[in-house]
């Protein structure tokens, strides 16, 4: 198989900074990730100390847990550890501001999230496009990236703010230019829920973006301080807002899968949106967006655990799922949604959607989803080619696997 190095070729710029580390003994000389002297910056730049213990437990416990992990497993270069330094120093403004906030204003806590949409399913199967669809109902709301990267507005205004984020979007595929036929990372669109749990520390973003085995996720943690960002967001709308009726949220990661009954527990009446595609689009897919990821922040060209999180063991959650869903273990409150009904027909395949649970199907929400599709041709930004012998897999081994997935919900091949 192609090394990480000749699939995802770096630009010049990229590879004289990352080799400049060793003319002063490493990247960890170059970029220090020390958490007091995070913290204490962090408390400098803001003027506050309070970083919201009571909103999430032990946020700076997790936070040294990280950090242990990212230096003895991650193995980053200079770009990653540059990155995962500005996340970490905006995750802890970003909790200050935030605290602020709700201790301001208390009533922030009392807004109710009503009937989510909790999009899920495996990686690759269309969930992002779905998050994007749903989310351009009139009477949604969904974490758009600028403003679940800076829930408060301390730093500017909303143009000051989505320069911000473009610009710390745009440094992914200034590292890694692939990334931009991959998934299309903008300050304008919805952000994955991981992106709204980083400041917890104790969500998959971490995990997912850097090889930390030993890093104590604390999933719990995560959705608590997510919700907490939904309801300050949500305060904020209806301060805005003319009408008196509360919008009803679109959220989506697919590391929501084998995490229901905690999704459940936080949302009790949410709607599980569970998005289904052909595995032998989905897997290989899924290694090819793994892998680039990670070699965005790493020189480590680690095959086996890409295979690990992309593999098979997907198909085996959705199993879960199944058997959980059938035996009546899980609420009876899921829609499952085929990648192929939703790129044949977008509109006919949400107002499904919408009649399944129980939602009115508005006109302007069809003319708002046609519209967003006008704007955004498929393949504007190159196209990402995938098959699963180019990862060392085998199409025959990859369609037996999947099989009992395939059938048990009725999922189309497509290729």
């Amino acid at each position: 198989m192609k090394p990480l190095n000749e699939r995802f070729p770096r630009p010049e710029l990229v590879s004289r900074i990352n080799l400049m580390a060793k003319s002063v003994g490493g990247a960890a000389e170059m970029i220090p990730l020390d958490v007091e002297q995070m913290i204490a910056a962090s408390e400098r730049v803001t003027g506050l100390n309070d970083f919201g213990d009571h909103i999430d437990g032990d946020w700076r416990g997790r936070l040294f847990g990280l950090i242990k992990s990212l230096e003895e497993e991650a193995d980053l270069n200079v770009m990653g550890r540059l990155q995962v330094r500005q996340e970490i120093l905006r995750c802890l403004q970003s909790r200050l501001y935030l605290t602020k906030k709700i201790t301001d204003t208390p009533a922030i806590l009392d807004e109710e999230i009503l009937q989510p949409f909790i999009i899920t399913g495996t990686g690759r199967s269309g969930t992002s496009i779905t998050l994007e669809l749903l989310g351009q109902d009139p009477n949604a709301l969904s974490p758009i990236a600028w403003q679940a990267f800076h829930p408060t507005s301390d730093l500017g205004n909303a143009e000051e703010l989505i320069a911000i984020t473009e610009c710390e979007q745009n440094l992914w595929t200034d590292v890694c230019p692939q990334m931009a036929a991959i998934h299309e990372l903008r300050a304008d669109i919805p952000d994955e829920c991981i992106g709204v749990q980083k400041p917890s520390f104790g969500g998959m973003f971490w995990w997912v973006l850097h090889d930390v085995t030993s890093f104590p996720m604390d999933p719990e943690a995560a959705m608590k301080y997510q919700k907490v960002v939904l309801q300050a967001m949500q305060y904020e709308h209806m301060q805005n807002s003319s009408s008196a009726k509360k919008p009803h949220w679109v959220l989506k990661t697919p590391t929501y899968l084998p995490m229901l009954d905690l999704v459940f527990a936080i949302y009790p009446d949410a709607w599980v949106i569970l998005n289904h595609r052909d595995p032998l689009k989905t897997v290989p897919s899924g290694m090819s967006t793994l892998a680039a990821t990670r070699w965005i922040r790493s020189d480590r060209d680690n095959y086996d655990e890409l295979l690990a999180l992309a593999g098979n063991a997907r198909n085996d959650m959705m199993m879960d799922v199944f058997h959980r869903r059938e035996a009546g273990g899980l609420p009876q409150r899921f829609v499952d949604l085929h990648f192929s009904d939703l790129m044949a027909d977008p509109v006919k395949a949400l107002e499904s959607v919408y009649q399944q649970t129980g939602r009115e199907f508005e006109k302007s929400y069809i003319d708002a989803i046609k519209n967003y599709l006008e704007h955004k041709p498929k393949g504007k930004h190159g196209k990402h080619s995938y098959q699963p012998e180019d990862w060392g897999l085998s199409t025959e081994t990859l369609k037996a696997e999947a099989k009992p997935y395939l059938e048990s919900y009725q999922v189309k091949i497509e290729s």
